[in-house]
């Protein structure tokens, strides 16, 4: 396993991130195929003797049961300061008043709460899950920075949003001397490329870390295009994602298959390969639901595809509405 800093920051992730969505107690929150505790343990675990040392979960992830299950299993399986703990915030914890958003009241809220349920005195990594469109931005900024003066946070991030909104939340902590984001969460794969248009290149002139969630698009870059999985059944998101464009991307499908078969390895091998030689990308987040998915993604590291591979995955690729 290759280490690397993330972005400009001194912290070092491993070149692969574990996404944790995967692991929640399935009756909980909206991802009814997510592994119980006892199906996600081995799987952490095989991630950390793999070298990896980066995982990501969210508060809102199985309602909050998938850091419950990652803090314990770090907690067995790993001192505390050999991994990078990720959450993020925003999404709706509880109905009312101030139960979600990126206000100094749900911020500082669910901070603590994330901590309890990890099991941690302190997060490595917290990231702004959404824009919030109902507080401003140097509310936000500057109750981050205020966390990390606390000693809860060591480093921020963001995901999903517009380049403008990002590069103005950037400008905001740096006019008021607040700490910056460090990293970028956003959906890279090579279904969904939009963000190589402004937000790559913003990220690649700052020196922000890109961490890219849904490398193999939910999985339809690793089967058949009329194959179902578990996820691929009851994953809202999944169910949803590319529905518009689905004559397009089924034949960039096509195309990995071909690539995958020529070279004689896993589809998944071909696809996270093509999102590991973007220069702007530091670790991408992987999800694994079986031990032999998260091995295959390791394996990817060592696969270098051909300009003309590269070209060839490219060339259909048709234009889609932006994810935020």
């Amino acid at each position: 396993m290759d280490y690397v800093k993330l972005g400009r920051s001194g912290l070092e992730v491993s070149k692969l991130c574990l996404g944790c969505m995967s692991f929640g107690v399935p009756e909980r929150g909206l991802f009814a195929w997510s592994l119980n505790e006892e199906s996600s343990r081995p799987i952490i675990k095989r991630a950390l003797e793999l070298g990896i040392n980066f995982f990501d979960t969210a508060n809102m992830y199985s309602d909050g049961t998938s850091e419950e299950i990652v803090g314990r299993a770090l907690k067995d399986f790993a001192p505390r300061d050999e991994v990078v703990i990720a959450t993020k915030v925003f999404v709706p914890m509880r109905p009312g008043p101030n139960g979600g958003g990126l206000s100094r009241k749900a911020i500082m809220t669910e901070i603590d709460n994330s901590l309890r349920r990890l099991g941690t005195d302190y997060v490595d990594l917290y990231q702004i899950h959404r824009w919030d469109q109902t507080t401003p931005i140097e509310e936000t900024m500057e109750t981050l920075h205020d966390l990390i003066k606390a000693g809860k946070v060591r480093y921020i991030g963001a995901s999903s949003m517009f380049a403008w909104q990002f590069a103005k939340a950037q400008h905001v902590a740096e006019r008021n001397g607040w700490t910056r984001f460090v990293s970028m969460q956003n959906m890279v794969n090579l279904l969904y490329r939009e963000e190589e248009r402004e937000m790559l290149p913003l990220c690649k002139d700052e020196g922000v870390g890109v961490i890219p969630y849904l490398p193999m698009a939910a999985g339809r870059l690793t089967r058949d295009w009329d194959e179902k999985t578990a996820r691929s059944e009851k994953d809202p998101i999944a169910k949803a994602a590319f529905a518009k464009t689905e004559d397009a991307v089924r034949k960039v499908v096509e195309r990995v298959a071909e690539v995958a078969a020529k070279r004689g390895i896993p589809r998944a091998q071909v696809a996270l390969a093509w999102l590991l030689q973007k220069e702007e990308v530091t670790a991408p987040i992987i999800g694994s639901t079986k031990i032999g998915h998260l091995e295959d993604a390791v394996s990817a590291l060592s696969v270098r595809l051909a300009p003309e591979e590269v070209a060839s995955l490219e060339e259909l690729y048709v234009p889609h509405s932006l994810n935020q």
